[in-house]
């Protein structure tokens, strides 16, 4: 490839990680500044917590619609498309005066965020050849990393020197300069758009169907469980599920092809993506917790101590995606899934007095095994199936993935909230300790469960090799 080309083409990546980095760290931006929205807009914990909500329940709601969309229009169009939604709702976040239009422009940023997530993976893995796929996948989701990971760092810092607004408004002019660094240099789709007529019955039903049950999932604890809305909530949940079936059943072209998931290789790297959301949002939850309310140290001591996670979640990816590529993605899974069981184990025997170099140590464990799984588990995702399913399988990947999540950190919160009752007072870092080590020995048990899958998956793939 000439140098000119060379260049177009790392200039386009640079544009397609700066977007999808924004659409990652506006995931967990909201969480510092939820304090000062909900005193300057006047509300109750209640209400505001919907602004983070509305942005998970479109997130996973959109993703396979979108990725289905991409499939049938192309991944430039649908980046474009999802990089100009994404501009306008930060813009009309930022310049919300009530909770509906915030709501409102949350719920449009979740889904054109489902556009940033599966067309930037797909633009990627077809600008590469495959020997260079997943170092290119793995560069791109040690970006998205870090977004997740530096999103509170960073909306505590914007909160602090300007206004909670601006978390918002500062995407705008970076989404523009993103757009300005692909503009004419994303190629087009070398493969044929998939025809038939999209299935817009299904994705009504979906966009539907998921909120109910990430409702039930997220709030069901505070409700309770046997409450008429966490009951009411489930009854439309299973219904609305019902009815999806029966419509894609008789749907010639399907939104929702649950016979991927009779693909072995397709359902073992979907189940490694949905475990390791699952650790990280649990983990990530508490870890600010043990080292502000346990070892009492303000934000900005709280944001250098997660660092060790961070930088080596940014170095482990790109090592990561090169393994792929000469090894394979099973075994480099297994080596990241060992890391987090290290790093949850380590964790389980956090106390007050933990000397600090157990702390980082196991804070790096755990983001070594982040960067080692996500870009992983997504390129293992694209290679089970077809090329023109490449939106199918990213959209239905990173659904299970941000569903994965959303279970994840519903049940460490009610694992936590109830071990730590039960603990009582003494003494007194007592309750805080119990609930944190029941955590992760739950996030332990979750990383050897997948340990077993992966490690099966590989036994039968060596088993059926030729002698």
């Amino acid at each position: 490839m000439t140098q000119p080309a060379e260049r177009s083409r790392r200039l386009a990546m640079a544009g397609i990680a700066m977007a999808s980095f924004l659409g990652c760290i506006d995931f967990t931006i909201v969480n510092t500044a939820i304090p000062h929205i909900q005193a300057d807009l006047g509300l109750g914990i209640e209400q505001v917590q919907w602004v983070i909500t509305a942005f998970v329940m479109a997130l996973s709601s959109c993703t396979i619609a979108v990725g289905l969309w991409a499939d049938r229009h192309g991944m430039r169009r649908a980046m474009r498309v999802s990089m100009v939604v994404f501009g306008l709702a930060s813009l009309g976040a930022g310049l919300s005066t009530g909770l509906t239009a915030l709501v409102g422009w949350r719920l449009l940023q979740g889904m054109a965020t489902a556009g940033l997530y599966t067309a930037s993976a797909g633009l990627v893995a077809s600008m590469f050849p495959d020997n260079r796929r997943g170092k290119a996948l793995g560069l791109l989701f040690s970006v998205n990393g870090l977004g997740l990971a530096l999103g509170p760092v960073v909306g505590g810092l914007l909160v602090e020197l300007l206004d909670w607004r601006w978390i918002f408004l500062l995407n705008v002019p970076l989404i523009g300069a993103s757009l300005a660094l692909c503009a004419g240099r994303l190629a087009a789709d070398s493969r044929p758009p998939v025809a038939g007529r999209f299935d817009w019955p299904a994705a009504a039903l979906l966009l539907a169907a998921l909120p109910c049950w990430l409702g039930v999932v997220i709030h069901g604890a505070d409700w309770g469980w046997a409450s008429r809305h966490t009951l009411g909530l489930l009854a439309a949940a299973l219904g609305l599920s019902g009815a999806l079936v029966v419509v894609e059943r008789r749907t010639a072209a399907p939104l929702l092809r649950i016979a991927l998931f009779m693909q072995p290789r397709f359902l073992v790297a979907a189940g490694a993506t949905a475990a390791l959301a699952f650790f990280y949002c649990a983990a990530f939850f508490l870890m600010p917790l043990y080292l502000g309310e346990l070892r009492l140290l303000d934000s900005a001591s709280t944001g250098w101590l997660l660092l060790p996670t961070t930088a080596s979640m940014a170095l482990a990816s790109p090592w990561a995606g090169r393994w792929c590529d000469r090894v394979g993605c099973g075994p480099v899974m297994l080596a990241g899934f060992t890391a987090l069981l290290a790093s949850a184990l380590m964790q389980s025997a956090f106390t007050a007095s933990t000397s600090w170099l157990w702390v980082v140590t196991a804070f790096a464990c755990m983001g070594v095994g982040w960067g080692s799984v996500l870009g992983p588990s997504i390129t293992a995702a694209l290679s089970a199936l077809p090329r023109d399913l490449s939106g199918m399988a990213l959209g239905m990947a990173t659904t299970l993935h941000n569903l994965g999540g959303a279970v994840g950190l519903a049940l460490a919160t009610a694992l936590y909230t109830g071990v730590s009752a039960r603990a009582g007072t003494t003494p007194p870092d007592g309750a805080f300790v119990a609930g944190y080590q029941a955590v992760m020995l739950l996030l332990a048990a979750v990383c050897l469960a997948a340990i077993a899958m992966l490690a099966l998956s590989e036994r039968h793939r060596w088993s059926r090799r030729p002698a």
